[in-house]
């Protein structure tokens, strides 16, 4: 299963219905769709249907799925992708296979499509294309789960940064979701220059492929943390590389600041 991969491959035999799928996970995701017939007739107009030109197609729609994929967002890639030379070239995906049909109506396509060897989804006929979109979304961006094993962080996040965001990822990857707790701290001594809203707002930014293994939190101005005996809690401190925990809120407030005055 590919947590957390936000470029998605929608492939089937032609009629097999990926368009109609693609374009209703589109709209449940936000996401941007590249419909392979639309990118031939407005970008890849040079291309044509030779085994060749198929791998090359396949890797200009991965290659527009990345830029998508690289500012955070999702991209929905709808096309045959026949052969294994094809999804190599449009590179690591979510795999959508739409195998609702034994055969579609080009019999050149027929001969040439093999079945997906791995696949995250395979799309059957039964069922409506809302409850597959619900499967998928679900997979792609789960929900989530207040009463999982969590992770508490604690801290002012004045700014959150990249080793703000390393720590939190470990904390992840050790125990499965993180709760991340902002504190609600006084904001006129220049330590605490952003409110609550903007401190979550680059938090989920920061975290965004991490989407649904987190929530945010306001939190009082905590100082002190005591717990009785027998709670059940492990604290511990997470040690990071030397040059992550070397990253300053500090240095990172100065530098905003300059800039925001240039």
């Amino acid at each position: 299963m590919n947590h957390g991969i936000r470029k998605i491959l929608v492939m089937g035999l032609p009629g097999a219905g990926k368009t109609t799928l693609s374009r209703m996970l589109a709209r449940r995701l936000n996401a941007v769709h590249f419909n392979a017939d639309e990118v031939r007739s407005h970008i890849n107009k040079d291309l044509g249907f030779s085994l060749e030109d198929r791998v090359e197609h396949a890797t200009r729609m991965g290659w527009l799925c990345d830029q998508v994929v690289g500012t955070g967002g999702y991209a929905v890639a709808d096309f045959i992708c026949p052969t294994p030379e094809t999804r190599a070239a449009f590179g690591d995906a979510f795999v959508v296979w739409i195998d609702r049909i034994r055969a579609g109506r080009f019999e050149d396509t027929n001969r040439l499509f093999v079945p997906p060897e791995r696949h995250d989804v395979r799309v059957t006929a039964e069922g409506t294309p809302e409850f597959w979109v619900e499967r998928i979304a679900a997979l792609l961006r789960p929900v989530f789960d207040p009463k999982r094993p969590t992770a508490l962080f604690i801290g002012r996040w004045q700014p959150f940064h990249n080793g703000h965001k390393a720590l939190i990822e470990e904390g992840i990857r050790r125990v499965g979701q993180a709760c991340i707790a902002m504190r609600d701290v006084p904001g006129d001594d220049g330590r605490n220059p952003y409110s609550l809203h903007a401190v979550r707002d680059r938090i989920e930014a920061a975290l965004v492929e991490h989407t649904g293994r987190f929530i945010v939190v306001p939190l009082p101005n905590v100082t002190n943390v005591f717990y009785g005996r027998d709670v059940g809690y492990a604290v511990e401190r997470l040690e990071l590389p030397r040059e992550i925990e070397e990253i300053s809120a500090t240095d990172i407030r100065r530098r905003i600041a300059f800039d925001t005055r240039c």
